[in-house]
């Protein structure tokens, strides 16, 4: 079950993906927990989404600053892993731009491709935004449209829509002038201008002519969107990695976002223990086995944790509003690992720490997004330790289930989440060996002892919390092998009817609702659990039949 409660609010991207971790859907949102939601309590789905919804296992999540991001993101996600249930659309073309030429008199009009002559704003993925900004932009500092300047004024001139520089009505630089405001608006800074024609609205609203304020909102509108700052795709012509982290209790949480040209691709999330070179340790270990970019950008770390020492490189580029001193300062990134990079790139990597600005944007998105991708499963682990009443959160927990085929073949399997996520390099499986036939109970009790007595031998830690899938009776057997090797480790049971809690030592189920958050995470663990004893299960069956 998909545990909505640690899903955000905010916009962007939801990744679908099946028992086999392949990426089956990508969607994008305005509000990720509201769209996510509505795969799983709509009753009237089509027949395409019900099937969709039938084979999700499990969802990840890229929370962007806005939603134009997020379609621009889902563009590129949808391109780079082509979801079966996403609509295949082979010839869709490239989003458009606004162009302006390095003409004298430099027209303005859309283009579908990258160019080096003149200037590019946009994309925009959506082509009534576009067009609501050119024609706005266009009558407001009457620029022309025309691909070939004419000797004689057209239309637009006669409307006012054009300053005509075909006849010599406007100098080259007043024109030049014009162009400037208009470079202003498309770069966002359009206040002013909105400002202006909310008061032009408001007038003509007044007088009744409807239809004129509506287009003057329409107008509004389309200025209002340009001011959503597009980090998902920029127009740059080198790749780019976007690195923040946070320090808490003890560990590193690092995000790194691949920037490919100008558009987020993709991220990949790291955790580990903190020590003092933790981040140049990290680069090298990353990119042995990552494409080196052109860029990589970082925080500063003094406004992460200001007594780390910091060491100036030549090749370190502190970015200010100011001007840029001779050199610069990052934490522990050594001259060494600059030519480490450079050599693994072929050419001399850039590192950058911007200030503000759209990389700073992509690193405080960054920052939001490991806010999420980890401690949004700490709450869980937290929630969890709270509803049991335990001393500690159950950061360790390791689950049970039996599976069969009418008293063949029975297996169980052991699933382990640390942190709220799972641990796969900790699940087990096993055959059981002692019991026959159909005895979820004996069969319980056999894995569950050989599981604690193998790990005391070992000397190896135990769990913080013991989960059995059943009610009672696998509880009860479960909690009489861990008294027999002296564990004193929390132990319950889910049953799965009614996702009812039972604990030892009271008939009755806890008080947790099915549709709370710690009973949401207990059923995400149980879920796994149980995928992976009927995969083993059916293994085994195969294996059978083939010999």
């Amino acid at each position: 079950m998909i545990d909505l409660s640690v899903i955000p609010t905010f916009s962007g991207c939801y990744i679908y993906r099946d028992k086999e971790d392949e990426i089956i859907y990508i969607g994008k949102a305005k509000n990720l927990k509201k769209r996510v939601s509505s795969y799983f309590q709509k009753r009237d789905l089509d027949p395409k989404t019900r099937l969709l919804v039938k084979h999700i296992h499990s969802v990840d999540f890229i929370v962007t600053a806005n939603e134009v991001e997020a379609l621009i993101l889902e563009n590129t996600l949808i391109k780079k892993h082509t979801p079966k249930y996403n609509i295949d659309l082979k010839d869709s073309a490239s989003y458009a731009f606004i162009h302006i030429s390095g003409d004298d008199f430099p027209r303005i009009g859309i283009l579908r491709r990258t160019t080096t002559q003149g200037k590019l704003y946009g994309p925009f993925v959506s082509a009534k935004e576009r067009d609501e900004i050119l024609d706005v932009v266009k009558r407001t500092f009457k620029l022309r449209s025309c691909r070939n300047m004419q000797k004689r004024p057209c239309l637009r001139y006669h409307i006012s829509n054009c300053a005509a520089p075909c006849t010599g009505a406007v100098s080259k630089e007043e024109y030049k002038k014009a162009i400037e405001k208009a470079d202003s608006v498309l770069r966002g800074n359009s206040a002013e201008l909105a400002e202006k024609l909310r008061k032009e609205m408001e007038e003509f609203s007044k007088k009744q002519e409807f239809e004129i304020a509506k287009d003057l909102r329409d107008q509004i509108y389309a200025l209002d969107y340009l001011n959503n700052r597009q980090n998902a795709a920029r127009h740059i012509n080198h790749d780019e990695d976007v690195i923040n982290y946070i320090i808490r209790d003890g560990k590193i949480y690092i995000m790194v976002f691949n920037v490919v040209k100008g558009t987020l691709i993709g991220k990949e999330e790291f955790s580990f223990a903190y020590h003092q070179n933790f981040l140049e340790e990290f680069l090298v270990r990353y990119y042995s086995g990552h494409e080196t970019p052109a860029e990589i950008i970082l925080p500063d770390a003094s406004e992460i944790l200001e007594e780390e020492a910091y060491t100036s490189v030549e090749n370190v580029v502190r970015e200010t509003s100011g001007p840029k001193s001779g050199s610069a300062i990052v934490e522990n990134i050594s001259q060494s690992l600059i030519d480490f990079l450079s050599q693994r790139h072929g050419k001399t990597v850039k590192i950058k720490i911007p200030k503000r600005g759209d990389k700073k944007d992509l690193l405080e998105l960054a920052e939001k997004n490991i806010e999420i991708a980890f401690f949004s499963a700490v709450s869980k682990v937290e929630e969890l330790g709270k509803r049991l009443m335990l001393p500690e959160p159950p950061r360790v927990i390791e689950c049970f289930d039996i599976s069969h085929l009418s008293g063949t073949q029975t297996v169980a399997s052991m699933v382990q989440f640390r942190d709220g996520k799972a641990d796969k390099s900790n699940y087990r499986r096993f055959k059981i060996k002692t019991v026959e036939g159909i005895n979820d109970y004996a069969s319980i009790a056999e894995v569950v002892s050989r599981r604690y007595s193998r790990l005391l031998e070992e000397g190896k830690p135990l769990p913080d919390l013991i989960v059995i899938d059943g009610g009672k009776g696998q509880l009860s057997y479960a909690v009489g092998e861990l008294k027999k090797l002296g564990i004193k480790t929390p132990v319950i049971s889910l049953a799965e009817r009614e996702e009812e809690i039972f604990v030892p030592g009271l008939s009755d189920p806890l008080p947790i609702q099915k549709n709370e958050k710690a009973s949401l995470y207990l059923q995400e663990i149980r879920d796994e659990a149980h995928r992976f004893a009927i995969a083993f299960n059916r293994q085994l069956r195969e294996k059978t039949l083939t010999d």
